[in-house]
């Protein structure tokens, strides 16, 4: 029998009759006049709501005092008005409430130290459509003390036939960046804000994507409990223990700006990878890119939703009576995929992308030499005929006539890293290794040697069978994202992929609860909060490198994300595109992007709007860093225009001759701006404002109503819809609307 102490749940209590208070009661318990402690010394990460529905919202605090062991009482208000002269009722419903009594216009509750004092009550009974305000006070021997004031707004009855407007965000880095997008949002006027992952940032300094500055800085107190990392001469530590997730959020909850947002809007939030680690599956990160050391860390996932779990103001699917338990078997501790409903025009479906995932189809410590897909099946596949991806191989590297290979692996290995068994097991024989490969290293080591190793004649390797080695998938070295998750050629992955086993997202679960509720539901536009890009991003480099490069070919910028998943991508776009009016708003990418994605077996499509980095690094200065990394790009002079003109090679157009290029169901991309977007869906169509921040503009904080000017004045727009009964995107170009043809491509007038 678990213990109530051994788990955090949110308080629950019922809004009943409105009112007016004549002067400060001693109600409750709580006595003398309470003022506004406006320096938020007691509660430093003011006061946040989320999950509106249309009786209920959840309401966030985290208390402050003495030397944080002990647990702490303070109570909230609810009122109509923000002056609070109009008090909601709150009675306390659940045997959770750590209060006696029979409810009051304050209800008590309790900051817990085992659980960073931080309190989560879900208000019930609340009226639909309704804007509330709120507060917690807090009563010390020098008297009583208020939180910010909180706004928040319940979402419209299911019949309501009302317009819907919302925000979407995502990626929000700290470390020497300021959240001036955020500044600029908290004067929208919009119902809820959407947050689709990378809510807070892992690590402390990566100087893959993030530069520290003097003002803003992670360290964490718990070094021991942390993990050293190092890149670029640069160390840096991630998060792993408990304590270290709780300071992220503390310090990004602290930042004024975002406070504003969690004070004006309520949130509905996911998580992406960032909330654990980058590019992670499951509880398994990808920091060594595969070694030995890095493995699954079920205590660190943990950790790390225990803390979202405690910071995020979230109504789970499991009941008002969910309650976190460290001490559940991962992933069953927490179930954050859920959904939502804005009166006649909106269903928001939320989902969770990293916790039941598989692991990247192309293993970070695969060897690049190995052979995956041999001539037999591949003739099968392509129906007789070997695509010209195919490469020659080896078919037995421990045969005497290619001793000289197999010993020149066995030599190299210790200093290089990598296993001599060349990614075999002790029973798998023979061990096929692409011919292509060993020239690509025999090359490459006699550069530096004066006895020079023979490469294998091209003549002989014409008679050799052919098929796909790791080589052929962009793989060079052996522990690397490059060709793993990233820049990744297109047609052997596809092709590799058709012959892999299933490879997991949602998992089961989720993925039937998705689509039921997708296919069940009445709103005119059914909403998918994704975390990560569905359009595909292609790019073509067979024009822009030289033909011996082993990249020339199109690649995928990502696997990482629903590209390297193309078997589920194409079983969820069939069930949606099924459907009318499905649209998808999507994070991770760090850029602008607007499409109309489909299945590889179906032209049958959904519109998808791309949400970029509220702060975090832009796509194309991330791209600029992949570059230089790569162990094939960063030798090529064309290799710095992938990133300097990436909206150019990922959007669709046509080319002279008037074939297309790109992805020509990507109508929309840019690449070099922080910002966020907002939605406004009704009965006839659904329109987003992209709104566009210069990633220069983040360097200083520009918060305080005297920087408005200055900020508005750095802001670009962007507009698109689509509209219901279609499939169609359209853009606004000179106050007319212009739709987006993937068959030209381009857009029509």
């Amino acid at each position: 029998m678990m213990r109530r102490r051994d788990f955090l749940r949110a308080t629950l209590v019922t809004a009943g009759s409105v009112v007016v208070p004549t002067a400060c009661s001693d109600e409750d318990g709580m006595t003398g006049a309470c003022d506004v402690n406006e320096d938020n010394t007691f509660f430093p990460q003011s006061v946040a709501s989320g999950d509106p529905r249309p009786d209920s919202v959840v309401l966030w605090t985290r208390l402050v005092d003495g030397d944080g062991k002990t647990d702490l009482n303070l109570a909230l208000v609810v009122a109509l008005d923000e002056a609070f002269t109009q008090l909601v009722e709150l009675r306390p419903t659940s045997s959770t409430v750590a209060a006696t009594g029979s409810g009051g216009t304050r209800v008590p509750v309790t900051a817990r130290a085992e659980f960073d004092h931080c309190v989560k009550v879900k208000v019930k009974g609340l009226s639909p459509g309704t804007t509330y305000y709120y507060r917690f006070y807090y009563t010390t021997g020098n008297g009583c003390f208020s939180s910010r004031v909180g706004r928040t707004r319940t979402a419209p009855a299911l019949d309501a036939d009302v317009p819907v407007r919302f925000a979407f965000v995502s990626c929000q880095d700290y470390v020497g960046r300021f959240y001036n997008a955020y500044a600029a949002l908290a004067r929208q006027e919009i119902d809820f804000v959407v947050h689709l992952g990378d809510y807070v940032y892992e690590t402390t300094g990566d100087p893959s994507s993030q530069a520290p500055s003097q003002e803003r800085t992670i360290a964490f107190s718990d070094v021991e409990g942390a993990i050293a990392l190092k890149a670029d001469d640069i160390e840096f530590h991630a998060a792993r223990s408990l304590s270290n997730y709780r300071e992220l959020y503390r310090t990004y909850r602290a930042d004024r700006a975002l406070q504003r947002v969690h004070e004006r809007f309520p949130m509905i939030a996911t998580w992406s990878d960032h909330e654990f680690s980058d590019d992670c599956h499951g509880a398994t990160a990808t920091y060594l890119d595969g070694q030995e050391a890095e493995r699954e860390d079920e205590d660190r996932r943990k950790a790390a939703n225990q803390a979202w779990f405690e910071y995020m103001p979230v109504d789970y699917r499991a009941g008002e009576d969910f309650q976190y338990s460290s001490g559940a078997a991962y992933p069953e501790d927490i179930t954050i995929y859920r959904d939502f409903t804005f009166g006649k025009h909106v269903h928001l479906v939320m989902t969770d992308l990293r916790s039941y995932r598989a692991d990247h189809l192309i293993p970070e410590d695969a060897f690049p030499g190995k052979v995956v897909v041999r001539q037999v099946p591949l003739l099968a596949k392509f129906e007789g005929e070997l695509p010209p991806f195919a490469s020659p191989y080896v078919i037995d590297i421990d045969a005497e006539q290619h001793r000289v290979y197999r010993e020149m692996f066995e030599e190299i290995a210790p200093t290089f890293g990598f296993d001599p068994s060349l990614g075999y097991g002790p029973s798998e024989r023979p061990r096929v290794i692409s011919a292509t490969f060993i020239n690509a290293v025999v090359a490459k080591l006699n550069e530096e040697r004066e006895e020079q190793l023979p490469l294998i004649d091209k003549s002989e390797m014409a008679f050799f069978e052919r098929g796909i080695s790791y080589f052929d998938l962009g793989k060079t070295e052996y522990f690397s994202k490059f060709g793993s998750r990233y820049f990744v050629i297109k047609d052997a992955f596809d092709a590799v992929s058709d012959f892999a086993g299933d490879t997991p997202v949602m998992g089961d679960a989720q993925s039937a609860w998705f689509k039921d509720t997708i296919e069940k539901s009445e709103s005119t536009w059914k909403v998918w909060g994704n975390e990560y890009c569905l359009s595909q991003l292609m790019i073509d480099l067979t024009s822009s490198l030289p033909p011996e490069s082993p990249l020339r070919s199109r690649c995928y910028m990502s696997c990482d994300g629903w590209d390297g998943f193309r078997k589920e991508r194409d079983d969820i776009l069939g069930t949606l595109a099924a459907q009318d009016n499905v649209v998808a708003i999507t994070g991770d990418l760090h850029a602008f992007l607007a499409g109309t994605p489909a299945g590889d077996t179906s032209s049958m499509n959904i519109v998808e709007f791309v949400a970029p980095a509220i702060s975090s690094a832009t796509y194309r200065s991330l791209l600029r860093k992949q570059v230089a990394a790569h162990p094939i790009l960063k030798d090529f002079a064309q290799g710095k225009n992938i990133a300097d003109g990436i909206e150019s090679h990922l959007v669709g157009s046509k080319t002279d001759e008037g074939m297309k290029k790109g992805n020509p169901r990507l109508a929309f991309c840019e690449a070099v701006s922080n910002g966020f977007c907002v939605a406004e869906a009704n009965a006839d169509e659904f329109v987003v404002t992209m709104h566009m921040l210069p990633d220069s503009a983040l360097a200083a904080p520009l918060y305080e109503e005297a920087d408005a000017a200055a900020l508005d004045e750095q802001i670009t727009t962007e507009r698109f819809k689509t509209v219901a009964g279609t499939r169609d995107l359209y853009r606004e170009e000179g106050g007319k609307w212009k739709k987006w043809n993937p068959e030209t491509p381009g857009w029509d007038s």
